[in-house]
């Protein structure tokens, strides 16, 4: 029976906890990782109506997007809304999980997720994330390439956007002598310099893994000192960064793209900065409050940039320099651009656990309504 530890490294393994934003909180909130888990619901928020849900369909596990111990606590008491819901979880044994800005930043998260949902083709990050990716070169014996090679793989090592196994080898001569005490896998202690056909062997790793690779390497590899050295990378991440961009199958107007993310994203009322009859095909995405990327949106060539939590101020962003809309900026709601992260998070856990029942929740956790007289 899976456990939620299985999940929660389940989900490490997609969204890293390292890219989550330093003021975040993310991963095990409430329970054991030891906990037996049968039955999972997904929500964007832990509101009381989702703990209800999970007590009445005997879900074991929560996972949500927003954290909901975000700010520290310092007493878990029934006098808060917060509070109250962590009671209840402990007393009905249901842990929980958030997956928040880590997930924003991965590939196929929360912003592709939007993306999809408006219809964009072609998508990629809108703001790759830099100087997080390492090089490990190391020196490996020829007849031990193919271990190692296998090992630095298996740890997650040498993956570049849709390939996995990714590093590059050429052949040379390794020279060195065991000094007393050693126990060499070649050469003779105290006995002439040795030398061995060797590859130098690269690949490419996120910093974050970079602990669990080097333990690989050394497991693998057959010489008792292994010789590697660490580079920083500082190209664009092809697996982690913020935001998305793509193209809509066809150019419209944007009148007729504010139509589609009404009805696509159940958007009651709009605030947006642009021209109504102006055409529009290259789309910026991204879920929740984005407004702080609209420069790059600009800079990426946008015609629009869909997000939410934009306020008076940031709007302006969106004028060029004669005050004339240097793209169309779209508020559609924070909700609203991420109400589909439910439904992500339940696909992913069900790929990778069949054996478990995951649902996403039926309630609307947003507390926010609009009137329109």
């Amino acid at each position: 029976m899976m456990t939620v530890g299985d999940i929660l490294d389940a989900i490490e393994g997609w969204a890293p906890s390292k890219v989550a934003q330093s003021y975040d909180n993310v991963g095990l909130l409430v329970g054991d990782r030891s906990q037996k888990v049968e039955k999972i619901l997904t929500a964007l928020d832990l509101v009381p109506a989702v703990v209800d849900e999970a007590i009445e369909t005997g879900s074991n596990l929560i996972i949500t997007h927003h954290p909901t111990i975000f700010n520290p606590l310092k007493t878990v008491t029934g006098d808060s809304l917060e509070g109250s819901m962590i009671i209840r979880l402990i007393q009905a044994g249901i842990s929980l999980i958030a997956s928040h800005t880590n997930l924003d930043a991965t590939e196929g998260g929360v912003s592709f997720a939007l993306a999809e949902k408006l219809g964009l083709q072609d998508v990629t990050f809108l703001q790759p994330v830099t100087g997080k990716t390492l090089k490990l070169v190391t020196f490996v014996p020829v007849t031990a390439m193919e271990t190692v090679r296998d090992a630095l793989a298996e740890a997650g090592a040498g993956v570049i956007g849709k390939y996995d196994s990714c590093g590059f080898g050429i052949e040379g001569v390794g020279n060195f002598r065991p000094l007393e005490g050693a126990n060499p896998h070649a050469g003779q202690v105290h006995g002439d310099i040795h030398s061995e056909k060797e590859i130098r062997y690269e690949v490419e790793l996120p910093e974050w893994i970079l602990q669990r690779v080097i333990r690989a390497l050394k497991e693998a590899h057959p010489y008792e000192e292994v010789a590697y050295d660490i580079y920083s990378v500082q190209q664009a991440s092809t697996r982690f960064g913020m935001g998305a961009i793509g193209i809509l199958k066809k150019q419209v107007e944007l009148a007729d793209f504010l139509r589609l993310v009404s009805e696509k994203l159940e958007v009651a009322a709009i605030r947006f900065v642009g021209d109504t009859a102006r055409p529009v095909r290259t789309i910026a995405v991204c879920g929740g409050s984005g407004s702080s990327l609209t420069g790059e949106a600009i800079r990426q060539g946008a015609d629009a940039y869909v997000t939410g939590d934009i306020t008076y101020h940031r709007f302006f962003d969106a004028l060029d320099t004669n005050g004339a809309p240097a793209i169309a900026l779209v508020d559609a709601g924070h909700y609203e651009t991420e109400f589909m992260t439910r439904d992500l998070l339940r696909d992913f856990i069900q790929s990778k656990f069949s054996s478990v029942i995951v649902r996403s929740t039926s309630v609307k956790t947003s507390p926010i309504d609009i009137f329109t007289p």
